[in-house]
């Protein structure tokens, strides 16, 4: 999809790289680690859309769509948006827009019934842009990483 000097597009194995560099702008200072391998299965999966703004072979943009099944409204699932991340240098170009425009379409294709959008707490520029998206802050997020799960890990199945 073409929009001001940038198409919006299902994310490659290629781009994995400067999806890497923009999730370093989320999250400095961890380590972060895109694999090609894992944007293939993720491009595969039907649940699952990695969207980036390319500029010319640049991405400059990523947003990550999650349908998740959901047994409270029939058949229709919820979508789960995150790691939004908009390069500095594109910034107020219209390219977050177009990111959740496109994800909003898919969602909208997958008949969800809300989607939801999970935003660091102290990322209150971003927040403003969500808010003027039209996402509200109607539900509070809660978070637990991994690490805070205890030595013993085992899968969910179990």
């Amino acid at each position: 999809m073409a929009e001001a000097g940038f198409d919006i597009r299902t994310a490659r194995p290629a781009d994995a790289p400067r999806i890497e560099a923009l999730y370093r702008l989320l999250v400095p200072g961890r380590p972060v680690a895109v694999l090609p391998g894992r944007i293939e299965e993720i491009r595969q999966d039907p649940n699952t859309l990695l969207a980036v703004s390319d500029h010319r072979g640049d991405v400059g943009g990523t947003a990550l769509l999650c349908l998740c099944r959901d047994p409270m409204y029939g058949m229709q699932p919820f979508g789960l948006i995150e790691n939004v991340v908009v390069e500095q240098g594109v910034r107020r170009q219209g390219v977050g827009s177009a990111l959740l425009a496109f994800l909003e379409r898919a969602a909208l294709a997958a008949d969800c019934s809300k989607i939801m959008l999970l935003s660091a707490s102290f990322r209150n520029q971003a927040h403003a842009f969500f808010e003027k998206a039209g996402y509200g802050a109607r539900k509070a997020g809660f978070v637990k990483y991994r690490r805070d799960l205890g030595a013993t890990f085992r899968t969910f199945r179990d």
